[in-house]
């Protein structure tokens, strides 16, 4: 895994300012971060009123890495207090910053929430979490979170995911890898092209794994839009053993080129990871939490992007297993 810089879209102090003062005004009017009609109407009102410096740093991903670093958010390690203890002891912890992605969420797309996902919040707290260690979700910390595409289970998933950066004493690496950048061969694109296996709700979507209406659609894993390749991965939550041999064979060798240029982010507090989920797959490297107060503390938000065409038509059909992404603005 390299550890070589990524894009970089340094934010100026004006802008900083324009963000923080947008959001602590809102939060004042609001009185909490937590998902309202008044406070995404709000969000939307303030961040018609940007200018096109924010905007010009906010564009799409428009490099093979399929990522980018904005830099230079302000975040005061003593103000905000201890780290929580999982997302539902969070609360308002970090409100100002909750209020802050969901601005930048919003100048990029349209933010997405989930109704069984932290109570229906635009942007979640990804902290380490007692007792789930060893899961695959973003409250684990003693196993590698595998390299994956976020909810690819379902036809509605983020176009742009974002996490932003708190607190991160130990410099836990984000690893995060580009299909653009690996190097496969036709044959196996063939293949993993085809709707061969489902992609599975992972463990945060208790409800999801419950679904019996509808057997599992099976979904490719590449597809070849316009600009290039895209895909849709999660190895942890498919059932690989069910596919022939030759299938199985090459969905390996992408995992193997997706580990081969894989790179590790460790984010610093003020710096928000922006990834393209048509094109990167991410993870991140496994840690000891201490829980008490002082653990890697992200902010995330998921964003889809109108009139995007990057999947394949035929995920219009899909059910979704039974889960409704929640889009903060009409448009």
């Amino acid at each position: 895994m390299s550890t070589a810089a990524v894009p970089v879209r340094q934010l100026d102090d004006r802008t900083v300012r324009e963000l923080r003062q947008a959001a602590e005004k809102i939060l004042a009017e609001c009185g909490t971060s937590a998902t309202t009609p008044h406070l995404l109407q709000r969000v939307a009102q303030q961040t018609a009123g940007f200018g096109d410096t924010l905007r010009h740093h906010c564009r799409p991903v428009d490099t093979a890495d399929g990522l980018f670093v904005l830099r230079g958010l302000d975040v005061d390690d003593e103000a905000l207090g201890p780290t929580p203890a999982g997302w539902a002891a969070a609360g308002d912890s970090g409100a100002r910053h909750d209020i802050q992605l969901l601005l930048l969420a919003t100048v990029m797309g349209n933010p997405l929430a989930w109704e069984g996902q932290q109570d229906g919040r635009f942007v979640h707290n990804i902290v380490p979490s007692p007792g789930h260690e060893s899961e695959q979700t973003g409250a684990s910390s003693a196993v590698l979170l595998s390299p994956h595409t976020e909810d690819a289970f379902h036809p509605g998933r983020a176009h742009l995911l974002m996490l932003g950066c708190l607190r991160n004493h130990d410099g836990i690496a984000t690893t995060a890898a580009s299909i653009r950048r690996a190097r496969l061969a036709d044959q196996d694109i063939a293949l993993l092209t085809r709707p061969v296996l489902p992609i599975l709700p992972d463990d945060a979507y208790a409800e999801a794994q419950g679904y019996a209406a509808e057997a599992p659609p099976p979904v490719p894993a590449l597809f070849a839009a316009e600009d290039g390749l895209t895909l849709r991965f999660d190895p942890a939550y498919t059932p690989l053993d069910e596919a022939h041999a030759a299938y199985r064979a090459a969905y390996r060798r992408l995992e193997a080129e997706l580990a081969r240029v894989s790179v590790a982010v460790s984010l610093t507090p003020g710096e928000v990871l922006v990834v393209d989920n048509d094109l990167v797959v991410h993870g991140r490297v496994p840690f000891r939490a201490r829980y008490d107060g002082s653990d890697r503390w992200l902010k995330r938000a998921s964003v889809r992007v109108p009139g995007r065409r990057s999947r394949p038509p035929a995920e219009a059909g899909e059910h979704g297993y039974g889960q409704a992404a929640l889009e903060a603005h009409a448009r």
